[in-house]
């Protein structure tokens, strides 16, 4: 089980991909309405299940043993729920693959939404912004000495 404050190594890639998707969406709207654009954004498609490839693993083991598992929101469930359907398609066409090189596979698939609550890519997306000005400001002050 992950443990709580444990640091993802694909956490700036994915907060890059959901800036990707929050642009592009913001850019094609006419009125902006920031609920549903970040609703549009969470389920509009990532590049990848934002998921650490040993993660998915144990996990896909543990729904093969038929543990289900325990401590995830909704959204992460249905992440889980889609890695294994993909991974148990793969295993039936590879049965000489590890599950580990199952999950590597499934989770650099595009994946269909972000599988994350709007209020969170919110944050994230907020967060991401704030620090890319804070560098932009620091890079101009920098300049000006």
């Amino acid at each position: 089980m992950k443990h709580k404050g444990s640091i993802s190594d694909v956490i700036q890639e994915r907060n890059r991909d959901l800036l990707r998707a929050y642009r592009k969406l913001l850019h094609e709207a006419a009125f902006v309405d920031q609920d549903k654009l970040f609703v549009d954004v969470v389920n509009s498609p990532a590049k990848r299940f934002w998921v650490s490839e040993e993660r998915a693993a144990i996990v896909i083991s543990e729904m093969m043993r038929g543990i289900k598992p325990h401590g995830h929101n909704k959204y992460r469930d249905g992440m889980f729920r889609e890695i294994f359907k993909r991974a148990m398609k793969i295993k039936r066409a590879h049965p000489e693959l590890t599950i580990y090189e199952i999950a590597c596979r499934v989770v650099n698939q595009k994946a269909p939404r972000f599988y994350i609550t709007p209020s969170t890519a919110r944050t994230i997306i907020f967060y991401e912004k704030k620090k890319w000005y804070e560098e932009k400001k620091r890079k101009l002050k920098h300049m000006l000495r």
